[in-house]
């Protein structure tokens, strides 16, 4: 949660933003520090890295916005309830569950107890789409290849 609220501050929005808001408030943040806009130097350089922590904060918002959410549902939805799981990985409350088909998903804010019991439960899969999925805020972290 601490990762969320320090890019909605960066940006200035709050929790209802919505994906127009963000990119609004994005533009008007980057023509601010846009590197270009300043000469070599100091100055530039600042510039530089703070336009890469707010070009990373809108992708991650953009990222976990319920209108991403909304669009991508029926997939998300078919690869929690068809996909096996195949590995999992938690870090400082957030937990990354990656399915057979190569999606990885990361959720934020999972009680450590909660993780525990995914991990001992006879079906993960099952725990997971009752306890996890639904509950959490979470993101794509990465999608399957497509096999041309």
């Amino acid at each position: 949660m601490k990762k969320i609220l320090g890019y909605r501050k960066l940006l200035g929005v709050d929790e209802k933003a919505g994906l127009k808001e963000l990119k609004q408030v994005y533009r008007n943040v980057m023509k601010e520090c846009h590197p270009d806009k300043f000469q070599e130097g100091s100055e530039q350089e600042e510039a530089q890295e703070k336009s890469k922590k707010v070009i990373e904060a809108y992708h991650f918002l953009v990222s976990i916005s319920p209108e991403t959410h909304t669009e991508a549902l029926e997939s998300y939805t078919n690869i929690i309830t068809s996909s096996t799981i195949v590995d999992l990985n938690y870090k400082g409350g957030n937990l990354n569950i990656t399915y057979a088909e190569g999606n990885c998903y990361e959720y934020f804010d999972v009680p450590k107890a909660l993780y525990i019991k995914l991990v001992n439960a006879d079906t993960p899969g099952r725990y997971a789409r009752r306890h996890i999925c639904g509950s959490f805020v979470y993101r794509e972290v990465s999608k399957a290849t497509a096999e041309a």
